[in-house]
């Protein structure tokens, strides 16, 4: 049975959730975005503003996260979270490899970068944590569907906003493939001028709970690359693995 909830509350973390792709938006902005009336908006914003939750830049009338957000995310951490407890071994891997070292979960029918450790290179990936991605392109969105359930597997092949340009019999060998290797690679399957490759990271009951991905430009890290780093990108997730619960 669908759980009951309140619009008004809804409506507002809609306009919260804007801000999880640019940091700015006028009031018309997040009126288009959410699909609400400007005066509706101006009131829920008016709200948020008043418990800190959201600012107004007077100078360009637009709307910012305030700080009360970021005093809410202090709390977010635990010494158990795997992107908290795992941030050492990423910056080893990164140390090793000089290439950006990135964490990342699913969440539904999407993956989340929980986690990010930048290169040092002039020339890296620049990976900002809290981005939402699809699970069928990229190295780590792969993994996390080769290893996922079933039913979990299902649901993401019969999403009934599946890319028309995606081939779902060659995307499930891809799974196959993974599988028996044990790692997942990408060329610019998302994102143009970068490569990736990861490796799931396992809990005690063997689930995939993230997957730990290397990315960078395609000039350094080239398919033959991938292939020379990948026992150690294997080795650091089997690691990862004893550590998380």
């Amino acid at each position: 049975m669908e759980k009951k909830t309140v619009r008004s509350v809804e409506r507002a973390l809609d306009i919260l959730l804007c801000f999880t792709t640019q940091h700015e938006w006028s009031l018309t902005e997040i009126s288009h975005q959410v699909g609400l009336n400007k005066s509706t908006v101006y009131r829920l914003l008016a709200s948020l503003e008043k418990k800190g939750f959201v600012a107004k830049n007077e100078a360009t009338e637009k709307y910012r996260l305030g700080f009360r957000v970021w005093e809410l995310s202090a709390h977010l951490e635990r010494v158990d979270d795997p992107a908290v407890m795992l941030l050492p071994e990423m910056e080893r891997l990164r140390d090793i490899l000089d290439e950006t070292v990135t964490l990342y979960v699913r969440d539904g029918k999407e993956r989340v970068r929980v986690q990010a450790v930048e290169s040092k290179q002039t020339i890296r990936r620049v990976a900002p944590i809290g981005v939402r991605m699809p699970l069928n392109v990229g190295a780590s969105g792969k993994i996390l569907v080769a290893y996922a359930e079933p039913d979990v597997q299902e649901m993401i092949l019969n999403d009934p906003d599946w890319p028309e340009h995606i081939d779902k019999e060659a995307f499930m060998l891809q799974l196959l493939k993974i599988r028996q290797l044990g790692y997942a690679t990408s060329v610019e399957e998302r994102e143009a001028g970068t490569s990736a490759i990861a490796a799931p990271i396992f809990n005690r009951q063997g689930k995939c709970v993230a997957a730990l991905a290397v990315s960078g430009p395609t000039g350094r890290l080239t398919l033959e690359k991938m292939e020379e780093i990948a026992p150690t990108v294997m080795d650091f997730a089997s690691r990862m693995s004893k550590m998380v619960g």
